[in-house]
């Protein structure tokens, strides 16, 4: 009898040892084959040096938890059953998997948050730019089906005028955006140098990266924009960045012949002709994580170590500010910049010397950018027709008869500028904005909810 009990035993253990043995092995596949799938899908292992511009491919406030939270923590509901915790990979949540599988199903909204994020807008406005800068996010709002976060950077005069406009818009309007009013911020040490840089205050720009870090993605635009597309369609630029991007920007001309940077720059600049930093979409995790190459010292540097020592040495050779030293830092780093088309950042420049932008002739202009002040002047009376339209546009009144129509009537009064005969661009990507608009509306009256859609 003792002699069946010990072969019993034997069996017991070397069936448990079998056991272990086939399920360490079915571990080791899993992983093998999780990491496979990774390599066809392009996505680097976890030990890879680029998993953080991957977790940061995502923009906004995402893309900054993914980097805390990481990607896919429990990698399959499968693996809390049978995995052993000794053998899960480090990203895994071991312990607790089992229990954050059995809740991923609640999460769901989670992932609906992400792909409803918000596109976060900043503007810097010094000066008699108040007027100016409320049409522009007029303009962001009217257009937008996804809400917007304004960060507003302002001298302290302009505030309450600020907060006293927003507040006045009708209600529907105010649950599309939410707003945050900010002082203007540089570096104590060179405060007065940096806000005479160029025009007051633009400079600011350049520091929202350090001043904003709680934000991931930024889409920062003069005061002179007017959006005739969503923000929303500028934001999804983003996901065409690859892992090394950065920052988008357009180039300042398309037409070399005319070009300013290849005939008078005294400094770097990017490209052939330059670009234009007045609308400027950026990965700011990335910008902050960045050193650059420069030509001033053979070690690489990053963001808040290359601003001052760049404006002391071409303060003196530099005539557009900010724009400038963007252009130097891109033009020893051009890896680290996208470049998108004309029709998203479209200028006088584009059509005073002949139309020259052939992504506006092609799909229309879907940012317009009223620089050197046509807004308010008479050298450019398509840009200020556009502009008055927008600004004396009545909230919740039908677009198409209330803004389209007269919009047209005054361009058609144009014509006799190269601008004006080129007009039918500035129309032709806001007529279909307007339509999408009001095909949203009348899908929100039934479904009931167009209460928080309006216009």
């Amino acid at each position: 009898m003792r002699c069946y009990l010990h072969a019993f035993l034997l069996c017991m253990v070397f069936t448990f040892c079998s056991l272990l043995y086939v399920f360490s092995q079915l571990a080791s596949t899993f992983e093998d084959s999780e990491e496979w799938n990774l390599r066809e899908q392009g996505i680097p292992e976890r030990n890879s040096h680029d998993t953080g511009h991957i977790l940061r491919k995502r923009p906004g406030l995402a893309g900054l938890r993914d980097r805390e939270e990481g990607l896919d923590r429990c990698k399959s509901l499968s693996v809390s059953y049978w995995n052993p915790y000794w053998r899960l990979p480090a990203d895994v949540c071991g312990v607790n998997c089992l229990l954050e599988s059995t809740l991923r199903e609640r999460s769901g909204s989670a992932v609906k948050e992400h792909s409803d994020e918000r596109s976060h807008l900043a503007v810097v406005a010094c000066g008699p730019r108040l007027e100016e800068t409320l049409t522009m996010l007029k303009s962001a709002v009217l257009f937008s089906k996804k809400p917007l976060h304004f960060y507003i950077f302002a001298e302290e005069n302009l505030h309450h005028s600020f907060r006293s406009a927003l507040d006045s818009w009708p209600r529907t309007v105010q649950n599309k955006f939410k707003s945050t009013i900010y002082p203007i911020t540089f570096p104590k040490d060179n405060a007065k140098e940096w806000k005479k840089l160029f025009k007051p205050c633009a400079s600011q720009r350049l520091f929202l990266p350090l001043i904003l870090k709680e934000v991931d993605s930024l889409l920062y635009v003069d005061t002179d924009i007017l959006f005739l597309r969503s923000v929303e369609d500028m934001w999804a630029l983003l996901s065409r960045f690859n892992s090394s991007h950065l920052a988008a920007m357009a180039p300042e001309h398309e037409e070399p012949r005319i070009g300013w940077y290849n005939r008078f720059a005294r400094h770097p600049y990017y490209g052939k002709t330059g670009i234009n930093s007045g609308v400027m979409l950026m990965n700011m995790t990335r910008l902050r994580e960045k050193f650059f190459k420069n030509d001033m010292t053979a070690v690489e540097l990053r963001w808040e170590e290359i601003l001052m020592p760049l404006l002391q040495k071409y303060k003196l050779n530099i005539t557009w500010g900010d724009q400038d030293l963007l252009n130097i830092i891109f033009h020893h780093n051009p890896e680290s910049l996208y470049v998108f088309p004309c029709h998203w950042n479209y200028r006088p420049d584009h059509c005073i010397y002949g139309s020259n932008c052939q992504g506006a002739e092609q799909e229309g202009v879907f940012i317009l950018h009223g620089n050197r002040g046509v807004y308010h002047d008479d050298k450019q009376p398509a840009f200020r027709a556009v502009y008055d339209a927008i600004q004396k546009y009545p909230f919740g009144e039908n677009m198409e008869a209330s803004l389209l129509q007269p919009l047209e009537a005054s361009l058609q009064a144009t014509t006799h500028t190269y601008c004006g005969r080129a007009s039918h661009l500035f129309t032709k990507r806001l007529k279909q904005s307007i339509m999408s608009v009001h095909q949203d509306i009348t899908q929100s009256r039934q479904s009931g909810h167009y209460f928080n859609t309006t216009p």
